[in-house]
């Protein structure tokens, strides 16, 4: 079987490898792009609640997480935000802005997908849709492909798969596979932005399923302030989502039920409201059924004024870095990505590039670089993708007309 010659096979047709595509298309390069799914984007279209939270106004480097932190400051700083909005712009997307820099699509997520596939179109890009990898090889400073029942071949090859979470849409460590079969190390994968689960003692907080309150979540060197939610497995939320990429097995995760109140609130409470109870004073601040279980574990009886200021200021500190010790995650089914992958030392930081594979690359998720929540790991996906993009060349066939 004579293979379709190509500059550049990409594999992988989501955000990193759209982007990748039509940036290298539009400068020349013959492109293919191969995904396994029967439609590009799948994650792009069930991010945001559908409409696609795309970037974030306050990405920087040491918002994401990594063996090497600075690895990703080239290509973050050479592609920003204001430029991913400036394309959104041009295609007439309408967008807001939620909370905490979070921009989001004001209609559907769709609208992202389309405009990368028409940027791709704009490169002259080739699809390769709903046909899974049987095999690659290479030889003779090419790449050999093969997809069902036909094969391409180029000179690069680009790994854009991404990770393992989400595995009902099909993700999987394909990215990874490759890349230890090419000599590259691989940081050990594990689930990232992902509830955490409680057993044994602390089980019975699962009770409060459906409860949600702000709080400050810390777990290793992260501290995020934003909501929490009991579930009927453990904790979540966009807190606990944040604090669990830096939590591991083993570890505590501390928070603080209030974070508004100053040291020595419950004893001028008490001054105040001397026949309050402790369930009732945390209830001012607290969803009731939480206060009620804190309180429970406190186990403080009787009123305000029957405790001394030091039994309250220690009730104090028991609820401003209250600690639970999560049995484990909910694993990559529900993450929303995944920390590790293909080793940074192992790549170019301004290309994407292999240092040992001549015409290798991999970018977004692939690569041991986790941003987070909140659109950073897409505008990683971007900015990755563009600076693979414009490093990919031409010269393995003629450009068709």
């Amino acid at each position: 079987m004579t293979p379709a010659a190509y500059d550049a096979i990409i594999l992988g047709a989501g955000a990193a490898g759209m982007m990748a595509a039509a940036v290298a298309g539009q400068r020349g390069v013959r492109v293919l792009l191969v995904d396994h799914a029967d439609e590009p984007g799948r994650k792009i279209l069930i991010s945001g609640g559908g409409r696609c939270n795309f970037t974030n106004l306050h990405t920087a480097p040491d918002r994401v997480l990594s063996a090497n932190p600075h690895f990703a400051r080239s290509a973050l700083a050479r592609y920003t935000p204001a430029d991913f909005i400036a394309l959104v712009d041009r295609y007439r997307i309408a967008w807001h802005e939620k909370t905490l820099g979070q921009l989001f699509c004001d209609g559907s997520a769709r609208q992202i997908v389309a405009m990368l596939r028409d940027e791709c179109a704009g490169g002259g890009v080739d699809w390769s849709l709903g046909e899974p990898v049987h095999a690659i090889d290479h030889a003779d400073s090419r790449f050999r492909v093969e997809i069902a029942a036909r094969a391409a071949a180029a000179p690069q090859l680009v790994l854009a798969t991404g990770g393992p979470s989400i595995p009902q849409m099909g993700a999987s460590g394909f990215a990874y596979d490759v890349a230890r079969r090419f000599g590259l190390k691989v940081v050990e994968p594990r689930p990232a932005l992902v509830p955490l689960t409680l057993g044994g003692d602390e089980a019975l907080f699962r009770s409060l399923s459906g409860v949600a309150t702000g709080v400050v979540a810390k777990a290793g060197v992260g501290a995020f302030r934003e909501a929490a939610l009991f579930t009927h497995k453990g904790l979540s939320g966009p807190a606990i989502l944040q604090v669990s990429s830096y939590w591991r097995p083993g570890q505590a995760v501390a928070i603080d039920f209030m974070p508004d109140r100053a040291a020595g609130w419950l004893v001028a409470e008490k001054r105040v409201h001397p026949r309050a109870t402790m369930q009732s004073a945390i209830g001012q601040t607290l969803p009731g059924r939480l206060a009620e279980a804190l309180a429970g574990r406190i186990a403080l009886p009787g009123n305000l004024a029957d405790l001394t200021d030091r039994m309250l200021a220690d009730a104090e500190g028991q609820l401003a870095a209250w600690v639970f010790h999560p049995s484990g995650t909910e694993g990559f089914a529900k993450a929303e990505v995944t920390i590790g992958g293909i080793a940074t030392d192992m790549l170019s930081q301004k290309t994407m590039a292999a240092r040992t594979v001549p015409g290798l690359f991999a970018i977004g998720e692939a690569v041991d670089v986790t941003g987070w929540l909140g659109g950073y790991n897409f505008q990683w996906a971007w900015a990755s993708g563009v600076a693979c993009g414009e490093s990919l060349w031409i010269g393995a066939a003629p450009r068709q007309a």
